[in-house]
């Protein structure tokens, strides 16, 4: 029987390379994986849907599900990140403690991205900073004429205003003219002409905030698109298997301790660290162990005006992703 041929849009993991180089088969597909970075993954699937599957920004795809519904997601998850160390200030506002934040003028590379979602959602949770608080200014961190992948319907309360056509919101930080920046890639001006982090120390915040919340922060999903999904429903499963194959092979390199496969001289230690602090499956895969994480960002997009509802994560994922056999 001949294998359905399918594309993959996902970066270059250390968790998914073994689907990209073949070690990990996908049964019954022949894929063809293309190591892209995210930002032209997200374009070209939400705005031209090119690839059969692909990850995706866990916002955007939520914000999908109240426009055409045009993909199924499964609960894969290969990007998570804490993003306290992601709030950067300039010197130049003032802000020393999240309170400052309050009435100031924040950039943002786009209002929809998950990673301000999330900073948003902690600023509100962990540090009483209403999402309403501060005017959000929206454009290209590095280079002008970024806008939004998908188009905004916000409640009047939320304040969000394009920057102009030649601006970068990392130039406007190093120049006051913005307050502060949430976004999911360190600025180039961090460090010179007054860019600095909120939170310097922020992997011992980030430990707290894990130690309190147990939530590790999702970015990013795997989603099919749906026309492909509704015409082969076992790609579902037949996806989600090989993730978790991929990802049990990186476990184990990270606990190599004869060789070091990955070039940090203390990778072990960290690891081991991590796993005592988050437990074993400290980057866990599946529904049910993630379904605190997921109700907390749907409430965070529903807060948000990104979604008009807030989601049941229920209706997020491929049910036949939800359970497994046993024998």
């Amino acid at each position: 029987m001949a294998k359905l041929t399918l594309s993959l849009a996902c970066w270059d993991y250390d968790r998914t390379r073994a689907i990209a180089d073949g070690r990990v088969a996908v049964d019954g597909i022949d894929l063809i994986y293309h190591p892209l970075v995210v930002e032209e993954t997200f374009f070209r699937m939400l705005r031209y849907q090119d690839f059969d599957a692909a990850e995706m920004s866990f916002s955007s795809y939520c914000r999908s599900k109240f426009m055409a519904d045009p993909f199924i997601a499964i609960p894969i998850f290969p990007s998570r990140m804490f993003r306290h160390g992601f709030i950067f200030v300039s010197e130049k506002s003032g802000i020393t403690t999240p309170s400052d934040l309050i009435g100031k003028r924040v950039g943002c590379p786009e209002y929809q991205l998950t990673a301000p979602v999330w900073i948003r959602g902690i600023l509100q949770d962990e540090y009483g900073i209403p999402v309403d608080s501060v005017q959000y200014l929206i454009g290209g961190e590095e280079e002008p004429g970024r806008v939004e992948k998908i188009a905004l319907d916000l409640p009047p309360n939320i304040r969000v205003t394009p920057i102009g056509p030649t601006d970068t919101l990392a130039e406007m930080l190093a120049t006051g003219e913005i307050d502060a920046m949430y976004s999911a890639r360190v600025p180039s001006t961090l460090g010179t002409r007054g860019v600095r982090r909120l939170f310097p120390d922020f992997p011992d915040v980030e430990r707290a905030y894990y130690a309190k919340t147990k939530l590790f922060p999702i970015m990013h999903v795997v989603v099919i698109r749906r026309d492909v999904y509704e015409q082969h429903r076992w790609v579902a499963q037949a996806l989600y298997k090989a993730f978790v194959q991929a990802q049990q092979i990186t476990y184990r390199d990270l606990a190599e301790g004869a060789a070091l496969k990955t070039m940090l001289p203390w990778a072990v230690s960290e690891f081991t660290a991590t796993r005592e602090l988050m437990g074993e499956d400290y980057w866990p895969y599946g529904f049910e162990v993630n379904l605190p994480v997921l109700e907390t960002f749907t409430r965070y997009s529903f807060e948000q005006g990104l979604s008009k509802r807030k989601l049941d994560p229920l209706e997020i994922f491929a049910p036949e992703t939800l359970e497994a056999f046993k024998i």
